[in-house]
């Protein structure tokens, strides 16, 4: 299969393993074309492509931003974090005022989950979902798990850990649904507090007990805490959460395996992992910001072949 099966990335949910195996080959041929001197192709040329964001965001527009530059796309960015834009009516309005400048792809974040299934049945342009509300993140799990399979292999079989703040997490749901269809057996580890009720329904394990699930997988990706979209108090304090499901260099280096740590970012240093581990040997944190771009140049370049 040369091209996607849809003509948007609204969720992983949706694509197929094929899909995810084709995003993942071109991929590794846009990762070449970074490290290169001259890091510009001009695939995307007199394609434009809009950056709607409702939200706040610094690395994920930065690195779809600078995967449309690399392909030579022309590139618009709006930001509306600050404005109470909430009814699809106004949602529609706000896009389709952005679409009569001729834009041919959305690339969007926006704090309501399912607004982008709602705007891809109302618009032309190909979306792409950078994070709605607590759902999906689709690009992020993407390059979670070409990160992985960089420095594992092939993932069918390996045992992942998902730990910390999964109840307001658009990432693990994206990583649960995409490191499942690469084979992967999941399990999430946080608080009682912190996890969905029927969580296990997506065939996930559930650990409250960090210890034993680092002891048990051979990769961990540690979330933030989501102090922003927390409305009541899910843990005692910060220093309590860190001291039971933080890790430390002491905590890492008494585990039998030597584990692969990652973390979406961004850190919050000395709460899910200490500096120390985030900048040991055992993190693929930078290589995640690296792939980023790679993995998104390939969804837009995909997804452009499908307009």
């Amino acid at each position: 299969m040369s091209q996607l099966s849809s003509k948007h990335l609204l969720g992983i949910k949706d694509i197929t393993l094929a899909d995810i195996k084709l995003i993942f080959q071109t991929a590794d041929n846009f990762k070449e074309v970074l490290n290169r001197p001259i890091k510009k192709v001009p695939s995307l040329r007199d394609v434009t492509v809009a950056n709607v964001f409702f939200e706040n965001s610094t690395r994920t527009k930065i690195s779809f931003e600078l995967a449309e530059k690399r392909l030579s796309a022309d590139v618009v960015n709006f930001s509306s974090a600050s404005s109470s834009v909430k009814k699809g009516e106004t949602l529609i309005d706000t896009v389709n005022n952005i679409l009569a400048m001729k834009v041919d792809m959305v690339v969007m974040r926006h704090p309501a989950p399912g607004a982008h299934q709602f705007l891809s049945r109302h618009i032309n342009a190909n979306i792409i979902n950078a994070g709605d509300g607590t759902h999906e993140h689709p690009t992020q799990a993407l390059l979670d798990a070409f990160s992985l399979r960089e420095k594992m292999g092939d993932l069918n079989g390996k045992k992942i850990v998902i730990v910390g703040d999964i109840l307001h997490s658009r990432v693990a749901l994206s990583n649960i649904y995409c490191l499942q269809k690469l084979g992967a057996r999941v399990r999430v580890c946080g608080p009682p507090t912190l996890l969905p009720k029927h969580i296990e329904s997506l065939g996930v394990e559930v650990s409250h007990n960090l210890k034993d699930s680092l002891q048990w997988c051979d990769a961990a990706n540690m979330l933030r805490i989501q102090l922003e979209r927390q409305e009541d108090k899910f843990f005692p304090s910060l220093r309590e959460y860190s001291l039971q499901y933080g890790v430390s260099l002491p905590l890492l280096q008494s585990l039998q395996n030597e584990i692969v740590l990652m973390h979406p970012g961004p850190i919050n240093r000395g709460v899910e992992i200490t500096s120390e581990v985030a900048d040991s040997k055992q993190s693929i944190i930078l290589d995640q910001v690296e792939n980023g771009v790679a993995i998104r140049m390939a969804v837009l370049y995909l997804l452009a072949a499908r307009t």
